[in-house]
């Protein structure tokens, strides 16, 4: 089981580390129905994280029957560390400058108005849309697939890979749950944590991740 847990545990932090998720539900969870949105928006994120990871895992399974290492898996590590590392280059471009405000997006601004069923397929959309959530996630699906494991052992592996790469939802939901002044508290800093730091997390999170990913295909393709 460890061949198919070690190798996506890096993908899945990324996933966790991401602070779009976090941003969010801190959002929702702050709107006028935010414990019914805030429990939608966190179901929303485990099932879109779950549906990814579930089609990776069954694909690429599919695509390595004799349980050996597939070079597929590399190539398309390959393909998704390019990827990790322009998107944390232009990032770098587009980061704030001092003394400039740069627009929320659309979405952000009409959090407040959703509902529980809109707030669960806005997760969805964020973690199929997004890039830096789906190519983590994908890549990290991959490793599972690629792993000369059994079934059982990947689905295990998928599951704890869903599991940790929702916790920038969970654990703010949970803090919230609780519903006391120290949670409250938690979640103001929590907010005040991610708005100073989100753009130096979406750049180096990505850019090591493409690093370790592009490490990997070369690896396996040499």
């Amino acid at each position: 089981m460890g061949e198919a847990i070690g190798p996506m545990l890096a993908s899945a932090v990324a996933v966790a580390l991401s602070p779009l998720p976090l941003i969010a539900v801190l959002l929702v969870l702050a709107s006028p129905r935010g414990r019914a949105n805030g429990v939608a928006f966190t179901a929303g994120w485990l099932l879109g994280l779950a549906a990814v990871s579930a089609a990776v895992v069954t694909a690429g399974t599919a695509l390595n029957p004799a349980r050996t290492t597939p070079t597929w898996s590399s190539w398309l590590k390959l393909a998704l560390g390019t990827v990790l590392v322009l998107l944390a280059a232009r990032q770098w471009r587009e980061r704030p400058r001092p003394g400039r405000v740069t627009a929320p997006p659309a979405w952000l601004l009409s959090i407040d108005r959703l509902t529980a069923a809109r707030s669960a397929g806005l997760a969805m959309v964020l973690v199929i849309a997004h890039p830096k959530t789906l190519v983590p996630a994908v890549g990290g699906a991959a490793s599972i697939a690629a792993a000369p494991t059994g079934g059982g052992e990947k689905a295990v592996a998928a599951a704890l890979m869903v599991l940790l790469g929702a916790l920038g939802t969970l654990l703010p939901l949970a803090a919230h749950l609780r519903g006391s002044v120290q949670a409250r508290h938690t979640l103001g800093e929590w907010r005040a944590w991610t708005a100073t730091h989100s753009a130096a997390i979406m750049i180096t999170v990505p850019l090591l991740l493409g690093a370790e990913y592009l490490g990997d295909a070369v690896s396996g393709l040499t």
